[in-house]
């Protein structure tokens, strides 16, 4: 059984109902012992409430429309139901593309017993030859009075295994949780984007500049700036047309303005006044 939640999702006609999804999707798997607060993460991260109280018995599956770095992703989630321990690990193994093994600060046991999830996706891992992000979440930071497990402890573990480190609470800020769950959609899509194809590398021949001659001076006429003119030396292209010679053209104002003195425009033949 599945839920939904998050934004309402939009109801597809039986003309697209066949059509593959376009949304990018990320499975995680909340693994972890029984009271170490799996069900607690999950319930936050999809409604930002908190709820004390679940049915250690129930495993579902959730799923959430999140947008992750201005990407749209479809979150699925699975609150598994493991109670002491890996027990038909098969179900999320083959299932999940990210891992969160889950341990409470205040309980000794529980993060001892985050060991046989690591090792159990290890050899997951191994046997398929390919890497799956895998996330340690110490639970339950509110309950700091009575903790049990060190931080170095959890950070010595992550870094063991190879995995990312968070220490957060179900029942404290809702963006600290979002935030461990959009890095596990990052780190599934820095994955998959390693895990790209190499595309072909194709070298073309460069060919060499085109040789220009040195510039050929225009020399000046009546008081006009000189200016060079730079010709190719090659015949595959049109011969630049030589720059026309100016001449001074002297307009004089008209007779209304006579009792002053007249001024004079010098203007370029060929070239209009606007």
């Amino acid at each position: 059984m599945s839920s939904m939640f998050g934004k309402p999702r939009a109801v597809h006609s039986t003309t697209d109902r066949h059509l593959p999804s376009l949304l990018p999707e990320c499975n995680v798997a909340i693994l972890g012992c029984r009271g170490s607060g799996k069900s607690a993460l999950t319930v936050k991260f999809l409604t930002k409430r908190f709820i004390s109280e679940y049915d250690p018995n129930l495993e579902d599956t959730y799923a959430s429309d999140e947008t992750v770095d201005q990407q749209p992703v479809l979150m699925k989630v699975m609150d598994t139901a493991d109670q002491d321990g890996p027990v038909n690990c098969e179900r999320y193994l083959n299932w999940a593309n990210a891992f969160m093994v889950v341990y409470s600060i205040d309980n000794k046991r529980s993060f001892e017993g985050c060991h046989q999830y690591l090792d159990i996706i290890s050899l997951h891992t191994k046997a398929i030859q390919h890497d799956y992000p895998i996330l340690l979440l110490g639970n339950k930071l509110d309950l700091e009075q009575y903790r049990q497990v060190t931080k170095a402890e959890g950070v010595s573990l992550a870094a063991k295994h190879g995995c990312s480190f968070y220490e957060v609470s179900a029942c404290l800020e809702f963006e600290a949780v979002q935030n461990v769950f959009h890095e596990a959609a990052r780190e599934v899509r820095r994955e998959m984007e390693r895990n790209l194809p190499v595309r072909p590398l194709f070298i073309t021949e460069e060919r060499p500049f085109l040789h220009l001659a040195s510039p050929t001076p225009v020399a000046s006429k009546h008081g006009l700036a000189s200016c060079t003119l730079n010709t190719l030396s090659t015949v595959n292209y049109k011969e630049i047309p030589s720059v026309a010679q100016a001449k001074l053209v002297t307009v004089k104002s008209s007779r209304a303005q006579s009792k002053r003195k007249a001024p004079t425009l010098t203007l370029l033949k060929g070239f209009k006044i606007f």
